[in-house]
């Protein structure tokens, strides 16, 4: 049995891990993973080469690259029975996320909360993937990831294309209360699916270091439309929300071709 250790510079958040998961099903080599998301590290106990694991872990682009291989003894692997439990309590968090900022997004005029219903709505396709997978087959696994990152990339262009429509015309500006209040609780909803995932694999890893949180970008996402908001409120200007609103859509497409590399 070998343990090779990966760094993955782009792992932030735990539906990431969620990615690599998938796209490393089925590697019959693979014994086990160990995934260390503050550190943005993973473990993988194999047998045989990891040519295989490092050309999936490459299809990614979450910048993995191997640091460190070793023989281990190790055998004893505990299976999570309350995986699927916290999977599903995960995916509702993020769902009623998505519906409450896309909801007040709207209704307050704020393309930042529409941005950051849909990076939520992306964690939830994510967590959907995961769960539709356990005891399903490969194909029906492929099919959902396909078909939700086609989705994906379809509201982000419609978003792109409201910020654009917003940006050269003569809209209200956008509720910067609402903004940050909803950002808020929609941090400390990030905060606590950290800490549910984290919480699951060791009473160690349990207490959480401050440094695990701000790593996520769905934190660093949330924290953006707070300042967005006060910026809006101190600029008297739509531009801050509208900029804020652009990133995020960004990174929801990134995810989204993410997504859609585990349909290949």
């Amino acid at each position: 049995m070998k343990k090779t250790t990966y760094e993955i510079s782009k792992m932030d958040c735990p539906s990431e891990e969620n990615l690599i998961r998938m796209k490393l099903d089925g590697i019959q080599e693979i014994k086990n993973l160990d995934f260390d998301i503050p550190n943005r590290k993973l473990a993988v106990f194999h047998s045989g080469n990891t040519s295989e694991i490092e050309k999936v872990i490459a299809e990614l682009n979450l910048g993995g690259k191997k640091i460190a291989s070793e023989q281990t003894d190790e055998t004893d692997f505990k299976e999570n029975a309350n995986q699927k439990k916290l999977l599903w309590a995960i995916l509702a968090i993020n769902f009623a996320f998505f519906i409450i900022e896309m909801t007040t997004g709207i209704i307050s005029k704020s393309m930042g909360l529409v941005a950051d219903s849909l990076d939520m709505l992306a964690d939830s396709f994510v967590y959907g993937i995961s769960l539709f997978a356990v005891g399903g087959t490969m194909i029906k696994k492929k099919q959902t990831a396909k078909l939700a990152g086609y989705f994906q990339i379809t509201l982000a262009v419609i978003g792109f294309m409201e910020v654009l429509r917003r940006f050269f015309g003569n809209d209200k500006l956008p509720n910067f209360s609402t903004m940050i209040i909803v950002s808020i609780f929609a941090l400390i909803a990030n905060a606590i699916c950290l800490y549910i995932l984290q919480k699951s694999k060791s009473k160690e890893e349990a207490h959480m270091k401050a440094s695990m949180i701000f790593t996520s970008n769905d934190v660093i996402i949330n924290l953006g439309v707070i300042v967005a908001g006060l910026l809006v409120n101190w600029l008297n200007s739509s531009t801050p929300d509208l900029v804020i609103g652009t990133i995020v859509f960004a990174l929801v497409t990134q995810g989204a071709f993410r997504i859609l590399k585990l349909s290949k």
